[in-house]
C-alpha cells in the first residue's frame, strides 16, 4: 500500500520535464547511481544521510572532480537503490531521490514523501551559458546568494554571481563582495551549486515557480541538503563546506581603525588616547599609509615607509607589550610604479595574458598587475611577504580588494581564466595565508580580515565584513540582513564598519546606535574615512562617554561571546540568528531581520532611525524575556511596545538561564577565565543547561586539546520551593579539567526573600533588595561539581 501511494504521489506531482532528455541505462556505484541519458550522464552520490550530490556531465565532457567549496566525500553511506520499473529510488534515512525514467525527471523527497525539490528542465545548454533548472513551490521563501541587501526573502531576484564592491551602498545592494551560489528555503532545505565560475542565480524572477543556476562554464554539480531543524541544516552545510576555526580571543575586543593612520606617531598617540581615557582596546588596524604616503602609485610596496614609520618593529613590540595587536592592510595588486613590480615580474608571480606576459590594466590606484594566488610561485612569494611581517610583530592580516576589485576577463591564472576563478580569488588568498600560518606559525591563531570570499571560505578562518557601507541611517538599516544571511551560509563572522565608512556625514546619534548594535556583532570594529573620526577615544566628551559604555559591555560579555565562537567552530551555528530559528513554523518571522537572537539567550532590536523613543518588539514564544536594563518582564509569543533611550538599544534576556559575564579589562590579555559572573531572570518553574567554553585564547585547535580548554556545564532549575544552580565540568572524552571560577551571581525577579543560600550545603551570605527583587551573592567553584541552593 505504501509503495502504491508513493508511486501515485510521484506521478501526480510531477511538473514540467526536459522533453529531449531520455533515459537510457543506469548502474549502481559504491556511493550512489550513475545514470545514462541521451545528452549525457548523471552521477548521484550519497555524501551523508542528509546530503545528496548530483552532477550532470554533458556528452563530450569529462567530469571535473575538483571542488573548491566542499570537504565531505562519501564514506560508507547508508542507502538503498532499487529499480521499480519506471522509477529508480535512491533512499537514505533522511532523503529519498526518485528518478523517473519516462518522462525523465529527478526529484528529492523526505522519508514521509514530502517533496523537497525537483529538477524542472534540469540541465539546459544555451548559446553562451549552461543552466540547471528546478521547480519551486509557490509558498516557499528563499535566502542565500551571499552578501546582499534585498530583504530577507530574496525570492523574485535574479542575482549576479560576480564578487564586486558596492561603494556607499545603503538599503539596497543587489551585488556585493560575497556571491555565494547557495539557496536556502523556508521549507528547511539547502541547495549548493558547486562551481566557482561567474554566472547568475535566478530565484524565481520570472514568477513561474522556478529556481535557475546559470554559469559560463565549469561543473554542473549541486548538493541538496536537509535538516530537521535550522541548526541541523546549518550544521550539515558546514560539515560539507567546513567550519570556522576558533579566532584568537583578542578578536572579540575593540578595534581602533580608520582610513588611515599616516605615521608611527599617530598610531602610538591613538592607543595612548585609549589608555588615558580607560577605553578598552585590543587592536589597531593600519590602512594604506603604512607602505606609502599617497593613496595612489604605492600599492604593492608591501613594506614599511620608513620616513613615516621609522621603527615599525619597535612600534609593534611596544603595542604588543600593552596588549594591543597590529593589523596591516594588504592588497593583491602590484602597481607598475611600486617597489616590488620588477621583483614580481622576475619571479613570475603575476597573472598573465594569453601570451604569458604579465597582465596589466588601469584602475583607481594606478597601473597594475595582480598576484596569481593559484600559482605555486605566487603563493610562495605572497606568503613570504606575510611571514616577514609576522616575524616583525604583525598580529593580524587585512586582505582588501580581493573580489578582485578589477580583474579583466582576458587575464589568465594557473587555475583558469579570470571569469572562471574570479569568485574564488579571495577564497584562495585566505587559504594560502591559513596554510602559511599552519606551516610556519603553528602555535598562532590567525586573524584574516577579508572583503571577498566563496562557499567554505570560513574554514580558512576568514573574517568577512560588509564592504564600504555609507555612513547614513540607510547604511545601518541593511546590516542586520547581511549578517544574518551570511551566518546562515556558513560565514558567521560577517560584520560592518561600525559607524559607517563612506562619506562625511556627521551624526553622533547614528554613530552610537551603530556601536550599540555592534556590541551584539561577531566583531566590534569601528572604521571610517578620515573626515569623521571612527575611534571611540577620538569622539567629543559626551559621545565618548556613551560609546565607552558600549565598549565596556562588549568586554563584559566576553565569556558569553567566546562560547558562541566555540559553538560556531564545532557546529557551524551562527552567532547572530534569525528569529525563525526559534519558531520555524511562524511564517510571519520568515522575513524579519530588524530583530534577531545573539546566541540563544539575547534578543536584540537595533535602532536604525533617528529620534526613536519607542519601538515594537516580537518576543519568541519559546520563553519569557526580560529587559536587560530595566528588568521588566515580557511574555513570549506577543508583540509589545518598548521604550527606547539614547543610552542603549532594546536588549532582552531569556528567562531562567544563566548568562556568563566578566569584569571590564583594558584589553583581553588582562582577562582571566576564573573571573566569571552570572546574571539570571527567575520566572516561575523552569530549567536550563548551558555549556561554557574556556581556553588560553591563543592555541590553535584548543578545543581538541584537553590540557588547553575547559567546558563548564551550568544548570539552573527553579520551582516553588527553591532555586538550584550547579556547575560541573563537561569533558566526555577526557579527564575533566577543573579551574577555579569565582565571582558574583545576580538574580532578578526573586519575589520573596530567600530563607537561606547554600553552597555545597554550607550557608553563604547574600543580599536581597525588597524593592527591586534582586538577589546577589558571591560563589566559588574549584572542584568537579558545585551546587548552590536558594531556599525560598
Amino acid at each position: 500500500m505504501k509503495k502504491t501511494l508513493f508511486f501515485f504521489l510521484t506521478v501526480s506531482l510531477t511538473w514540467a520535464q526536459n522533453p529531449n532528455r531520455k533515459f537510457k541505462d543506469f548502474k549502481s556505484t559504491t556511493d550512489g547511481l550513475a545514470i545514462e541519458v541521451t545528452d549525457g550522464r548523471y552521477q548521484i552520490k550519497v555524501l551523508s544521510d542528509q546530503i545528496i550530490e548530483t552532477s550532470f556531465i554533458p556528452n563530450g565532457e569529462t567530469f571535473n572532480a575538483t571542488s573548491h567549496a566542499t570537504l565531505l566525500s562519501s564514506h560508507n553511506p547508508k542507502y538503498t537503490a532499487t529499480d521499480s520499473g519506471n522509477e529508480l529510488n535512491l533512499t537514505t534515512p533522511r532523503i529519498n531521490v526518485v528518478i523517473t525514467k519516462q518522462p525523465f525527471q529527478i526529484q528529492y523527497f523526505t522519508p514521509t514523501h514530502e517533496r523537497i525539490l525537483s529538477e524542472r528542465l534540469g540541465y539546459v545548454k544555451n548559446d553562451s551559458t549552461e543552466v540547471l533548472d528546478f521547480n519551486l513551490t509557490p509558498d516557499e521563501k528563499l535566502y542565500g546568494g551571499g552578501a546582499r541587501a534585498l530583504g530577507m526573502n530574496r525570492r523574485g531576484n535574479r542575482l549576479a554571481l560576480y564578487n564586486r564592491a558596492h561603494y556607499g551602498y545603503e538599503t539596497r545592494a543587489e551585488l556585493m563582495n560575497f556571491c555565494i551560489p547557495v539557496v536556502l528555503s523556508s521549507k528547511q532545505y539547502l541547495v549548493h551549486f558547486d562551481n566557482p565560475a561567474i554566472g547568475h542565480l535566478d530565484l524565481d524572477s520570472q514568477k513561474n515557480n522556478s529556481l535557475q543556476y546559470e554559469t559560463i562554464s565549469g561543473r554542473k554539480t549541486y548538493q541538496v541538503i536537509v535538516g530537521a531543524t535550522w541548526p541541523e541544516l546549518i550544521q550539515n552545510y558546514t560539515a560539507l563546506t567546513g567550519r570556522q576555526p576558533l579566532p584568537p580571543r583578542w578578536v572579540f575586543g575593540n578595534f581602533a581603525s580608520r582610513f588611515g593612520y599616516r605615521s608611527q606617531e599617530e598610531v602610538e598617540k591613538t592607543i595612548q588616547k585609549f589608555e588615558t581615557d580607560k577605553i578598552p582596546v585590543d587592536a589597531i588596524i593600519l590602512d594604506l599609509y603604512w607602505f606609502g604616503k599617497t593613496i595612489k602609485s604605492t600599492m604593492g610596496n608591501l613594506d614599511w615607509d620608513k620616513d613615516t614609520f621609522p621603527e615599525p618593529e619597535k612600534m609593534m613590540s611596544d603595542l604588543n607589550a600593552k596588549g594591543v595587536k597590529t593589523v596591516l592592510i594588504t592588497e593583491p595588486f602590484i602597481l607598475t610604479t611600486s617597489q616590488k613590480w620588477q621583483e614580481a615580474v622576475d619571479t613570475k608571480v603575476l597573472a598573465t595574458r594569453s601570451n604569458g606576459t604579465p597582465a596589466v590594466w588601469d584602475f583607481y590606484f594606478g597601473n597594475t598587475g595582480i598576484v596569481d594566488v593559484f600559482k605555486p610561485e605566487g603563493k610562495k612569494w605572497f606568503w613570504a611577504v606575510y611571514k616577514r611581517l609576522i616575524n616583525q610583530g604583525m598580529g593580524g592580516i587585512w586582505g582588501d580588494l580581493g573580489e578582485p576589485e578589477v580583474f579583466p576577463s582576458g587575464v589568465m591564472t594557473a587555475a583558469g581564466k579570470a571569469d572562471e576563478v574570479h569568485n574564488i580569488y579571495g577564497h584562495n588568498w585566505a587559504k594560502l595565508i591559513a596554510e602559511g600560518y599552519q606551516n610556519d606559525f603553528p602555535k598562532q591563531r590567525p586573524f584574516i580580515l577579508m572583503r571577498a570570499g566563496y562557499s567554505g571560505s570560513q574554514r580558512f578562518g576568514m573574517i568577512p565584513w560588509s564592504g564600504d557601507v555609507n555612513r547614513t541611517w540607510g547604511g545601518l538599516q541593511s546590516q542586520m540582513e547581511i549578517a544574518l544571511q551570511m551566518g546562515m551560509q556558513g560565514l558567521g563572522y560577517m560584520h560592518s564598519d561600525l559607524g559607517g565608512f563612506a562619506g562625511d556625514y556627521f551624526d553622533n546619534e547614528l554613530y552610537l546606535r551603530w556601536l550599540q548594535y555592534g556590541v551584539f556583532n561577531p566583531i566590534f570594529r569601528p572604521h571610517a574615512q578620515d573626515e569623521v573620526a571612527s575611534e571611540v577615544a577620538r569622539k567629543d566628551i559626551v559621545t565618548k562617554a556613551k560609546a565607552k559604555k558600549a565598549v565596556e559591555l562588549r568586554y563584559q560579555l566576553l565569556p558569553y561571546n567566546y562560547t558562541l565562537a566555540y559553538e560556531n567552530s564545532t557546529t557551524g551555528m551562527p552567532l547572530m540568528r534569525p528569529l525563525f530559528f526559534e519558531e520555524p513554523q511562524n511564517e510571519s518571522l520568515q522575513t524579519v531581520a530588524d530583530t534577531y537572537l545573539w546566541g540563544k539567550d539575547f534578543l536584540i532590536k537595533p535602532i536604525v532611525q533617528p529620534g526613536i523613543t519607542q519601538t515594537e518588539v516580537y518576543f519568541p514564544k519559546t520563553a519569557n524575556w526580560y529587559d536587560f536594563y530595566t528588568h521588566k518582564k515580557f511574555t513570549g509569543g506577543k508583540i509589545a511596545t518598548v521604550k527606547v533611550t539614547e543610552e542603549h538599544i532594546p536588549t532582552f534576556v531569556r528567562a531562567n538561564t544563566l548568562v556568563p559575564m566578566t569584569e571590564v579589562v583594558q584589553n583581553t590579555t588582562l582577562y582571566h577565565n576564573n573571573a566569571l559572573n552570572f546574571i539570571a531572570y527567575i520566572d516561575g518553574k523552569g530549567m536550563s543547561e548551558r555549556t561554557l567554553y574556556f581556553d588560553d585564547g591563543m592555541t590553535p585547535n584548543a578545543n581538541n586539546l584537553s590540557q588547553n580548554h575547559e567546558l563548564l556545564r551550568a544548570n539552573l532549575n527553579t520551582d516553588d520551593k527553591k532555586i538550584t544552580l550547579t556547575f560541573s565540568q563537561n569533558e566526555p572524552n577526557s579527564t575533566p579539567h577543573v579551574s577555579e571560577k569565582k565571582g558574583s551571581i545576580t538574580m532578578y525577579n526573586v519575589a520573596i526573600k530567600p530563607k537561606k543560600v547554600t553552597q555545597n550545603a554550607v550557608n553563604i551570605p547574600f543580599q536581597w533588595d525588597a524593592k527591586t527583587k534582586k538577589l546577589t551573592f558571591l560563589y566559588q567553584h574549584n572542584q568537579s561539581k558545585t551546587s548552590i541552593t536558594i531556599v525560598r
